[in-house]
């Protein structure tokens, strides 16, 4: 098997692109080896399969009995339920902050109250996500760094 090595600028994301003839036990322990020294999870876009750094995820959300993975420039779907994902992702500041979303606190800029008890996360790309009143102690927690 040949290998090969490209640099590329720092602003562009790190890809792993493995060409084989057949999926080979060799091949899975070359991925597997590799998922284990990144934070990284599988998910679907454009009927193309993505490796995506953990460190990328701004929020996950679950609608429609689907689970979408959301970047800064690009919505993947997973095939992982958002529950099994909350629990793979809670020791990496993810937290549920309502019954369909779970919130990569490192991407949020600024926190602000809204109505009936509930909060605003306002994160780095500009969005908004709305935090139910029912999570509201479990984020003051993780902010304090409790949780």
């Amino acid at each position: 098997m040949q290998t090969k090595i490209t640099k590329i600028d720092p602003d562009k994301p790190e890809l792993l692109e493995i060409h084989c003839h057949s999926v080979s036990d060799e091949v899975r322990e070359i991925v597997a080896f590799v998922k284990s020294r990144q934070g990284q999870l599988t998910a679907t876009a454009d009927e193309r399969q993505y490796e995506i750094a953990i460190t990328d995820i701004f929020y996950i959300e679950s609608v429609d009995n689907k689970t979408f993975i959301y970047t800064k420039g690009k919505v993947y779907e997973s095939r992982q339920r958002l529950y099994e994902l909350e629990e793979v992702l809670k020791n990496n500041r993810f937290l549920r902050v309502s019954k369909s979303t779970v919130l990569n606190l490192m991407k949020v800029s600024a926190i602000k109250p809204a109505l009936n008890s509930r909060f605003t996360a306002v994160l780095f790309s500009g969005e908004q996500i709305v935090i139910s009143r029912k999570y509201v102690p479990a984020l003051k927690k993780a902010l304090k760094g409790e949780a």
